[in-house]
């Protein structure tokens, strides 16, 4: 038993029905009594005189939806004194009118101004229309909501303790959503000396420390304290540093700078931190939020509950390592180190990392393997991603080999020049290549991506955050170990990061203030997820591979089944194997069309007919239900069409853009596909499978982009590049070029430096 003062404000059992606070922002979700705390500022508008009711009202429907979903909810509101400043506002304005009417002739009394309205009588005015307002709303929803009032009186009195502690008990086994407020029309002042003694007690002063008790009375799970303010930010918010806290730790106030409190009510920032350090010792999870910003209000709480990173999280337990946010920063830092280097010190990098691949094999495989095992033993991983999950010699020494592809072709990828111009007499520019800055590279049972990737952000100078599937953790987890040991080489350890933390992918992609570019290596579910997620990021990537492969009418009937059956069969869970067979309609009923269909039961693929090619049969396959399916297996679609004009509209309407291949002997008709079909890799008589930055001599790839800016198809190391501008002059200044002035501007282009031979 822990008692909180010496006139006790509750007895709490260390041991509680619902366990200590929780420690993860996605533990949230398991909470079933949950506290909203509604500040002065959530609930009134901005000229203080009424109720923001747009927002209370987005409140009321997310509160409800949580309580209809078996939680019980509970309410600790503010705006009782704002209601009633509304109303005796209007009242006294009509009294006003009325007497001047009356005494129209008396001029003194037309400029009488609004008295000050004092706070305890715009309380009492206030508090019934407050309710009303409330019960209004959450009838909408079919739920029932009860006010209780309270005081501080009211805690130091243990008889009025158990009568509150039982009546919203029994408000909630009823599914009664309990409205909470301090009674402000008769409060009285707190005690001296009785507010927050350590954390032994605390007195109801403001709505903030009520919440807080009640939450602990009520053996709460999670307290959410809504405000004007994102959360808690290491120094006064608006000020140039301010950073947002992520998660604040008992013990963290040091580092805290708080500012003044909000445009109203009676609590400012310190009080709610304290309110909530106090509520987490007594075991309830505490996060403090914005619940004004537009964008965000109308789900701030049901993104709360839901773990999503909103606020300030409080939690008992420091993780072991480094926060997201400092992982981002440490890849920074360590990217621009990085992009300092010599292109040979890189390269030296890259190099000792192939060699750990292969020196390592035995430890890389052995932690595969236990990957593989788990994901076996549950069962939630389908057979193509099984493929993807597992490593093997062959695999690590390709790996081996693409890497040191990158770093004898990475050289001069940094600081190249790719345009000089002289812009005057002694005044010229360059334009060189410099890195992106940080990449966050999202990827899902691909280890081997993580290398891949690894290298060529070395190679470009880019400081790497990673984010691995779950099921690939102990493979992630050594080669990143072995990432990190090469890259101790030079003493760049940290510009590459491995995310550790339970965080959200969705989280992830809100880090706009840290994070320069999202790639995306996983199924078209997540490519779109994190498109949609992306918040001021740009993403490189593609959501599907939809590859067309169209046979027609001029094609080899030698090279017709080896193609598609490399196109399909050899990797049918890649992003490049072939979705779509597109057939010219004078092919069917002939001997290649029979070879085609025989190769394809060969090799056990389920064909799916399109609704052309339903037509043409009598017993055909099981019509597809959509032409724009990736199946990622040995699953395929065979369509008909009537000229290579009509396969390049299907590709267009259907496709992708991801890659697409023509098979024919006539150049002419090669030549119009190759030029008229806008995809990022467009093929002629080779399969779709190439489309690879191996194969591509790139050493690797960190993707395949069908965006049509920056980079497109596989993107190697120069996709990881963008550009700055060098200006070098001798007191140039632009009003020396005007129209009289004594310099004329000369643009000429330069030659470029020689490129590095090797």
């Amino acid at each position: 038993i822990r008692c909180w003062s010496n006139i006790p404000f509750i007895t709490v059992p260390l041991s509680r029905a619902h366990g200590k606070s929780f420690a993860h922002r996605s533990e949230l979700k398991h909470a079933k009594r949950i506290v909203v705390k509604l500040g002065s500022a959530v609930v009134t508008r901005g000229d203080e005189c009424g109720l923001a009711l747009g927002r209370l009202a987005s409140i009321v429907e997310q509160v409800s939806m949580l309580q209809n979903q078996g939680r019980e909810m509970m309410i600790v509101t503010s705006g009782a004194v704002a209601f009633g400043k509304q109303r005796l506002r209007h009242e006294i304005l009509l009294s006003q009118s009325v007497r001047q009417a009356l005494h129209s002739g008396q001029s003194q009394l037309k400029d009488m101004a609004i008295p000050v309205l004092e706070a305890r009588a715009c309380a009492a005015a206030g508090q019934s229309g407050l309710m009303a307002l409330y019960e209004a709303m959450f009838t909408q929803y079919s739920i029932c909501a009860a006010q209780i009032l309270v005081t501080n009186l009211d805690f130091h009195d243990e008889q009025k303790r158990r009568n509150l502690n039982g009546t919203l008990h029994e408000l909630l086994r009823m599914n009664i959503v309990p409205i909470i407020n301090t009674n402000d029309a008769v409060v009285p002042p707190p005690e001296p000396n009785s507010d927050l003694q350590g954390v032994n007690v605390i007195s109801v002063k403001d709505n903030d420390s009520l919440a807080a008790r009640l939450a602990v009375e009520m053996k709460t799970d999670l307290l959410i304290v809504l405000s004007d303010v994102e959360g808690l930010f290491d120094s006064p918010p608006g000020s140039d540093d301010a950073k947002l806290i992520d998660i604040f730790y008992p013990g963290d106030q040091q580092s805290v700078t708080f500012g003044t409190k909000s445009r109203v009510g009676m609590g400012g920032m310190e009080a709610k931190v304290k309110a909530a350090l106090w509520a987490l010792q007594g075991g309830t999870s505490v996060v403090i939020a914005n619940g004004t910003h537009p964008k965000i209000s109308g789900h701030v709480i049901t993104d709360i509950v839901e773990g999503k990173k909103v606020g300030t999280f409080f939690s008992e337990v420091k993780p072991a390592g480094p926060t997201v946010e400092q992982q981002a920063e440490m890849a920074r830092a360590g990217g621009r180190t990085l992009a300092a280097l010599q292109p040979e010190q890189r390269a030296e990098i890259i190099y000792r990392l192939a060699d750990l691949l292969t020196d390592q094999r035995e430890e890389i495989l052995l932690a595969n393997k236990k990957d593989l095992e788990e994901a076996e033993n549950k069962g939630r991983l389908a057979l193509p991603l099984l493929k993807r999950l597992s490593l093997s010699t062959s695999k690590l020494n390709s790996l081996a080999i693409g890497l040191r592809q990158i770093a004898a072709s990475s050289q001069d990828s940094v600081g190249r020049v790719v345009r000089r111009t002289r812009i005057a007499k002694d005044l010229d520019l360059e334009q060189v290549t410099v890195p992106i800055g940080v990449l966050l590279v999202i990827f899902e049972s691909r280890p081997d991506c993580l290398p891949q990737v690894s290298a060529l952000a070395i190679a470009s100078g880019n400081g790497l955050l990673l984010k691995g599937g779950k099921e690939a953790a102990h493979s992630n987890q050594i080669l990143h170990h072995l990432t990190q040991e090469a890259l101790s080489v030079h003493g760049v350890r940290d510009a590459v990061q491995l995310v550790n933390t339970r965080e959200e992918v969705e989280d992830l992609c809100r880090l706009d203030k840290l994070i320069d570019l999202i790639i995306p290596r996983g199924s078209s579910q997540l490519v779109r997820n994190i498109q949609k997620a992306a918040k001021g990021i740009p993403v490189m990537g593609h959501s599907e591979g939809i590859c067309h492969v169209y046979v027609d009418t001029d094609a080899s009937v030698e090279k017709v089944t080896r193609i598609i059956r490399d196109s399909k069969c050899e990797y049918p869970a890649a992003c490049n194997a072939l979705e779509t067979l597109l057939i010219h309609r004078d092919l069917l009923r002939t001997p290649l069309f029979d070879q085609i269909i025989d190769m394809l039961r060969v090799e056990q693929v389920k064909i799916h007919a399109g609704p052309k090619f339903a037509s043409y049969l009598t017993f055909s396959p099981s019509e597809v239900k959509s032409l724009r399916t990736e199946y990622g297996d040995l699953e395929c679609c065979i369509e008909v069409v009537d000229s290579v004009q009509e396969a390049v509209e299907h590709i267009h309407k259907y496709g992708s853009s991801h890659t697409d291949v023509i098979i024919t002997e006539n150049e002419k008709t090669a030549e119009f596909f190759l030029q008229h079909v806008d995809s990022a890799c467009v093929f002629w008589n080779a399969s779709t499978r190439f489309s690879d930055g191996y194969r591509f001599g790139l050493g690797a790839e960190v993707g395949i982009s069908t965006s049509r800016i920056h980079a497109r198809g596989p993107v190697g190391i120069e996709g990881l590049l963008t550009t700055k501008w060098l200006l070098r002059g001798d007191n140039h200044v632009v009003s020396d070029f005007a129209e009289h002035g004594s310099m004329k501007y000369l643009h000429e282009s330069l030659p470029l430096p020689q490129r590095n031979a090797s």
